[in-house]
């Protein structure tokens, strides 16, 4: 009888906590992310995920236990960074290099770096090898550096508003990027973005935070499975109160109300129900006071 092999989770987190002062950017959470996810990160400004991601990529210290890939970040960042890659709005590259300098200087610094793979990505995007990175606009760069990143082999991405001003087109293009040719079960994807809407379709689990708290860890396809909104039918408004929504509202001037594992058939008796996408989700667990 052959033994099962459990993997071990890329990132094991246990009362992970951060202070600013006396400020709690981060209150003593606890986490695990398996590997070949691709997790969503969702909080509103100053929930904590910058800082979460910080801890992770060990850019700064913090309280309680943290495991990424096995190793402390804090302790074994150079190590670390052997098999992690990361893209931030607020990442840059050496402005003054050209395109062809950048993958010259990632090619020396790291073993992992793939240049054709890199050059094939680059084939397919307006950017010319002999510009300089300034010279580029904003959707340029961030193809260019998600280029370099697709081309080394790391086990773990993250991705902090990776996509933060850019038009449409070149947010679905980086994703459908991300999807095709970088993701696969052998890798793990952690991805911060106030555009959920845009990334609800390629996430396998979220992460809710608000105000340095975890509120929602869970699978999308159980998460969207919990949460239910009702449009309740005239006269039918304390029946739907009495279910202890999470949140209520109003639409086209009916009553609203948004429920967490509420059995489906007693909703429908009191008007239409409908699924809730993840950004209507978040909503109304940020907003809602659970009963």
């Amino acid at each position: 009888m052959t033994d099962t092999v459990v993997e071990a989770p890329v990132i094991k987190a246990r009362n992970l906590a951060k202070s600013f002062g006396k400020f709690q950017a981060l209150k003593g959470v606890s986490f695990e992310i398996p590997l070949g996810r691709i997790v969503g990160v969702i909080g509103a400004n100053g929930a904590g995920k910058t800082t979460m991601l910080n801890a992770v990529l060990g850019l700064s210290s913090y309280d309680g236990q943290l495991s990424v890939l096995g190793l402390d970040p804090s302790k074994k960042r150079d190590a670390l960074m052997k098999d992690v890659c990361f893209i931030s709005d607020v990442a840059t590259l050496p402005k003054w290099m050209k395109v062809s300098e950048v993958l010259d200087f990632v090619e020396s610094v790291h073993p992992k770096f793939d240049r054709p793979k890199a050059l094939d990505f680059l084939s397919r995007t307006k950017i010319p090898q002999d510009r300089k990175v300034r010279a580029l606009s904003k959707g340029m760069v961030v193809q260019l550096h998600l280029a370099v990143v697709m081309s080394i082999d790391a086990k773990l991405l993250v991705l902090d508003e990776p996509t933060l001003g850019l038009d449409i087109m070149f947010r679905k293009q980086f994703y459908q990027s991300l999807l095709e040719e970088y993701f696969d079960e052998s890798r793990t994807v952690i991805i911060t973005t106030h555009q959920v809407e845009e990334i609800e379709h390629i996430l396998t689990d979220v992460i809710f935070l608000k105000d340095g708290d975890i509120v929602v860890e869970a699978q999308m396809d159980t998460l969207t499975q919990q949460f239910i909104e009702l449009q309740v039918a005239p006269g039918k408004e304390k029946e739907a109160l009495a279910l202890n929504p999470i949140s209520t509202g109003s639409s086209f001037g009916k009553s609203t109300c948004v429920y967490k594992n509420q059995d489906h058939e007693t909703l429908a008796n009191l008007g239409e129900t409908r699924r809730l996408g993840l950004a209507d989700i978040f909503v109304a667990t940020m907003t809602g006071e659970p009963q």
